[in-house]
């Protein structure tokens, strides 16, 4: 069953979860796909968080101490999902000092609130790395235009960070610029390069949701001919843009001084259309030295029937370029779309965090001690 998932370990691909539950921890079922399906990772989001807390299992124990203690929402809903990290973290421990820091990770986002906060950011990340106190730990910073400052100071503090809602390639260019600021700011300060380590989450299914749906508006052969191509298009052309960063001059003498590359991670590779193989964002975007972060359901049909074939970036750059060219001939702004999409996946994350602080409130009301 996990021939596929070992081909592409085996091509430079790491396979990280995209979800993480108190369940899923203390039932074996993460120490079990770390063991028989090649998972050395773990991401989680907003939404994550609001599914499995509001199914409750395993939650109960802990909101109702915090319930006793009459903290406030946001301090419970902080100790839930740092304690869930951290515990994710200790489980996946061994694989991080197999692999000397790079993988064993588990992402742990700032509270989504603060996307368009440069200061609250870098002081929600620097809090959040200090309540999971643990080295394998990364902090997820969005890229919008106030999370970038952000992820400079924030590697600049010798802190590990995901950078998440990546969408265009001009951005991801932006991130990969503020990574190596951040670190030049941390060997001026002495720190030892080699302890932090970052991945760039490159979405990709969402901009085949956009971007088909404008297509099918447009109605004619050749834009229906488009559909499904624009995703991995982008995503291809992401890491020629990583290829160039990481072999520039600038990086060389970060290098040397013992910086690890900021690897691209896909993320959103659960496919949203069923016409599409469910393994497409998979199968079609294997490349050394990334990480695909995939659902449960993702990871189940990689599994089952994945086709790894070898190396399916280098060498279509091209072709990318080609297609996004052709999309944008038959009208549809590149610039509109990822734009929308940034803005659709901060206000998505928001409404997940306040649905779960919502929801967080009523238990700890549920369950609070009656006054004498």
């Amino acid at each position: 069953m996990t021939d596929a998932l070992k081909r592409l370990s085996d091509e430079g691909v790491a396979i990280w979860l995209d979800d993480l539950s108190r369940k899923r921890i203390t039932s074996g079922n993460l120490a079990e796909l770390i063991d028989q399906s090649h998972v050395v990772g773990v991401t989680t989001n907003p939404a994550i968080f609001q599914k499995a807390i509001s199914g409750g299992e395993g939650y109960e124990q802990q909101l109702t101490d915090l319930a006793t203690r009459k903290v406030t929402v946001d301090e419970a809903l902080r100790m839930i999902t740092t304690a869930d990290v951290r515990d994710a973290a200790d489980i996946l421990r061994p694989v991080y000092d197999r692999t000397d820091g790079q993988d064993g990770r588990v992402s742990i986002e700032v509270d989504p609130r603060l996307a368009h906060d440069t200061a609250a950011t870098i002081a929600e990340a620097k809090q959040l790395a200090w309540l999971v106190d643990r080295p394998n730990t990364l902090i997820k910073i969005p890229a919008t235009k106030a999370g970038l400052p952000a992820i400079t100071e924030v590697i600049g503090k010798g802190i590990s960070v995901n950078v998440t809602l990546i969408f265009s390639l001009e951005r991801y260019r932006e991130v990969m610029d503020a990574y190596v600021a951040g670190l030049e700011k941390a060997k001026a300060a002495g720190l030892d390069l080699s302890l932090i380590h970052s991945v760039a989450s490159f979405f990709v299914s969402r901009v085949d949701t956009e971007i088909d749906k404008r297509l099918d508006a447009v109605g004619t052969d050749e834009a229906k001919a488009l559909k499904g191509k624009a995703a991995l298009a982008n995503a291809r052309l992401a890491y020629e843009a990583y290829e160039e960063v990481f072999s520039s001059d600038r990086w060389t003498a970060l290098e040397r001084a013992g910086a690890n590359k900021q690897r691209a991670l896909w993320a959103s590779t659960g496919v949203k259309d069923p016409a599409y193989k469910d393994t497409l964002y998979v199968d079609d975007l294997v490349a050394p030295n990334t990480v695909n972060t995939m659902p449960e359901a993702t990871l189940e049909a990689t599994a089952d029937h994945g086709s790894i074939t070898g190396d399916t970036v280098r060498g279509t750059y091209e072709q990318a370029r080609a297609e996004l060219d052709a999309v944008a001939k038959l009208g549809i702004s590149y610039d509109d779309v990822v734009q929308l999409l940034e803005d659709e996946g901060v206000e998505k994350f928001e409404a997940s965090w306040n649905d779960l602080l919502k929801s967080t409130e009523a238990e700890l009301q549920r369950l609070a001690p009656t006054e004498a």
